[in-house]
């Protein structure tokens, strides 16, 4: 058993040198380093949502708040510096919440808060309000968000929390878990936007990480600083290689992993950036019994304001509820038909549905109905992942029947600003429409001129400046008379209106390419997210809304047979069937990936298999991150072993202090030398020898004349390591070996006591 021993004075150290085997515990640090470590954490964490939201007060709010609550912190802890560690803490945690919440309420609703600080029942109505539209703006918005105050409000109020939990990570030197925060954080914009990979990013992120571990590497002062310094310069340069490596390779904006996102869709008429992505990805499938797959839709845009059309936010219901009223008479035919949807790679709040659904089945409630357009809404649901079952009713009017009604009037709201159209717009639509002499036919003669005088090309909008949905950009696209889907529906829209005639557009995808797979008896098609399109449609009453196909060169254009229909062979958005009247044959252009009736399939499966490099890159990415705290770990218990191999008693001592801490075994900083030794052979049943090589070798070091040691340490110091292991079960082994707690666990920094 080992024994304190009584040793001479003139042998002692110095007075005001603590025993080097005594530094077990952390030296006091300022606050400031932390802080402004912390808050350069958050700001980072930020950046990147610049590029989602356009400029305005909310980056400046968010930067202040940022900046509050890390001088909070810091001014706390130095005023509670004598407190004990948990009151310190609690009471900075309390004290920065109280700034958070000041200076939010101060930037967004000061006029109602006691003071302009404290907030009211008046402020907490207002940031309700806010909270409602920030969501609001988020769900049907599209990036770049329009800066608003709800969501500064929401902005700010996220990154206190952010820069609150952040601070506290970094004080208490948990770098992994802060890093993992802030990239996790700082990457949702890329992910959810499906932008490009922002390699400036990526690389401030890493030399954050770098400081964070270099910050984490000096908390034990027995460890020689130059040391802990090349290990945290090395881990951080590998992240940066890693980063400008791997960061440009992965295809952010066109796949990910497993079921996730190939295309993100909005209730907007943003149609361009996802077109024009270069490799197409299949973002669903159709299982049905026909031969032709239908349109689906997402979501209907009614009102414009002469910039943009905004999507219709009718009420919504329940599934069981059903999807409304038929808006058809009981004379016009239909047919029911039923459509399974699979969707692989497509990020919306809406799903997919052919037009006019009557029912759903394979759905969770979270997924609401509106019966203003028959589409499928959720607040908190992603469409991807889903896999549901829909019945519709396939509308089939003859053709004297449609002709027999006019369509509906346009809906006149009472309180909204007049918008002024180019006159060119009416002027055309009169001119294309003169020989037409019912509401039906004027329609189809718009869309046999758009079909028959226009070209489709994603690019001549960019290149002639008009890449949008506004009256001005209506107006250069009849003039240049190119475009896309988006030019298209828009145009013959507000054509249509100026005709007197209810119109609205609609925001979908194209019938999908028929596959060799089968489901059953069902015929399975494949959709790509090149396939993304929009349309408009009228609305007939007793008939209801009825879509038209004005793109040029894509879909099959509406059109109705006289007394009789033809079913099984319709392609139109409302699927009615082709006729003898004067329209285009259906042809593949660039929003299509038809494969070749006639030509190989299994390169037409080829073309839609998925590209595994991006799942293996991000496996290969997780991975590496979830193993960087063992790295470190080995590099630093390697250079340790180095130390003691060459005599270090301190090396030595520190790799068995983390190894306690690792393996979860308690450890006392008011221990001795040999009280730790005595306590570890009668509890771990480590060898009494072996131990006390060590002990004597620390001994030797702070007592002796001469420090110089010679002796081996690697040999005792692997055997007391091994019967620490030994003496716990397995998962504690594993989880000491994978997350290794003596990198991230808090120290308790306690007085100092010599011997």
């Amino acid at each position: 058993m080992f024994r304190a021993e009584q040793r001479p004075k003139a042998t002692a150290p110095p007075a005001h040198t603590a025993p080097t085997w005594h530094r077990d515990e952390e030296e006091p640090t300022g606050v400031v380093g932390p802080g402004v470590l912390a808050a350069t954490a958050t700001i980072v964490a930020m950046w990147p949502y610049t590029s989602v939201i356009s400029p305005g007060a909310w980056s400046s709010s968010v930067l202040i708040v940022i900046l509050a609550v890390a001088g909070g912190g810091m001014l706390l802890r130095r005023l509670l510096r004598r407190r004990t560690a948990w009151l310190r803490d609690a009471g900075t945690f309390l004290g920065q919440i109280i700034v958070a919440v000041a200076m939010v309420t101060l930037l967004v609703a000061g006029d109602t808060a006691l003071f302009g600080v404290f907030p009211t029942p008046t402020t907490v109505a207002v940031f309700g309000t806010l909270g409602a539209a920030a969501l609001e703006a988020i769900v049907f918005g599209s990036a770049p968000l329009d800066a608003s105050p709800a969501l500064t409000a929401a902005m700010a109020s996220g990154f206190a929390g952010v820069a609150l939990l952040v601070d506290h990570l970094v004080t208490h030197r948990s770098a992994v878990l802060a890093t993992l925060l802030t990239g996790i954080v700082g990457a949702v914009p890329m992910i959810i936007t499906l932008g490009d990979t922002n390699v400036v990013w990526f690389v401030l992120f890493a030399l954050v990480a770098l400081f964070l571990f270099r910050y984490t590497a000096r908390r034990h002062p027995e460890s020689p600083r130059r040391s802990s310094l090349s290990v945290a310069v090395g881990v951080g340069a590998a992240a940066l290689v890693t980063t400008l490596v791997i960061a440009p390779a992965l295809p952010v904006a066109t796949s990910m992993a497993g079921t996730g996102v190939g295309v993100t869709v909005d209730a907007s008429l943003r149609l361009g950036d996802d077109l024009r992505q270069p490799n197409p990805v299949e973002v669903l499938t159709i299982a049905a019994k026909t031969d032709v797959a239908p349109y689906l839709r997402l979501t209907t845009l009614s009102r414009f304001d002469g910039r943009v059309w905004q999507p219709d936010r009718g009420d919504l219901q329940s599934q069981d509820d059903g999807f409304g009223t038929p808006e058809w008479g009981p004379e016009i035919a239909t047919e029911e038909e039923n459509t399974s949807i699979r969707v692989l790679r497509m990020s919306s709040s809406w799903l997919p549905v052919p037009y006019p659904a009557t029912d759903v089945q394979g759905l969770s409630g979270s997924w609401r109905v509106s019966p203003l357009n028959r589409t499928l809404f959720s607040r908190s649901a992603d469409a991807v992942g889903n896999d549901y079952t829909v019945t519709s009713s396939r509308l089939v009017p003859t053709l004297e029947q449609i002709r027999a009604i006019d369509a509906a009037s346009p809906v006149v709201d009472p309180d909204a600003e007049p918008v002024e159209l180019p006159e060119i717009i009416a002027e055309r639509a009169a001119e294309v429409t003169a020989a037409a002499s019912t509401d039906y036919d004027r329609l189809i003669a718009l869309q046999n001129w758009f079909r028959s005088q226009f070209a489709y090309s994603l690019e001549t909008p960019v290149e002639e400046g008009f890449d949008g949905t506004g009256a001005e950009a209506v107006a250069q696209f009849l003039d240049v008379r190119s475009g896309y889907c988006v030019h298209f529906a828009g145009a013959f829209a507000l054509m249509a209106e100026s005709l007197g005639m209810q119109v609205r557009i609609v925001v979908g995808y194209l019938p999908g390419s028929l596959t060799d797979e089968k489901r059953g008896s069902e015929s399975v098609f494949s959709v790509t997210s090149d396939q993304l399109h929009s349309w408009p449609e009228v609305l007939f009453p007793g008939i209801g809304w009825v879509p038209f196909e004005p793109t040029a060169s894509l879909g099959v254009p509406t059109a109705f047979r006289a007394g009789v229909t033809q079913g099984g062979e319709s392609g139109s958005p409302a699927t009615p069937a082709p006729t003898t009247a004067p329209q285009s044959e259906e042809t593949s252009g660039p929003e299509i990936d038809r494969a070749d009736a006639g030509g190989d399939s299994a390169d037409g499966a080829a073309q839609r298999r998925l590209d595994p490099t991006p799942v293996v890159l991000i496996a290969f990415g997780a991975v590496a991150l979830l193993l960087v705290p063992a790295l470190i770990r080995i590099i630093e218990r390697r250079r340790r072993f180095t130390q003691a191999r060459r005599g270090d008693p301190a090396a030595a001592w520190a790799e068995l202090r983390d190894t306690l801490i690792d393996l979860q075994l308690p450890v006392s900083d008011a221990d001795t030398p040999r009280v730790r030794a005595a306590g570890l052979v009668r509890d771990r049943h480590v060898d009494a020898e072996t131990m006390r090589r060590l002990t004597d070798a620390v001994e030797q070091t702070n007592y002796a004349r001469s420090a110089e040691l010679q002796t081996d340490l690697t040999e005792p110091l692997s055997e007391v390591l091994q019967a620490l292991r030994r003496s716990v079960d397995g998962p504690t082994r594993v989880r000491a070996t994978l997350l290794p707690r003596s990198l991230y666990a808090p120290r308790a920094a306690e007085p100092g006591v010599a011997v």
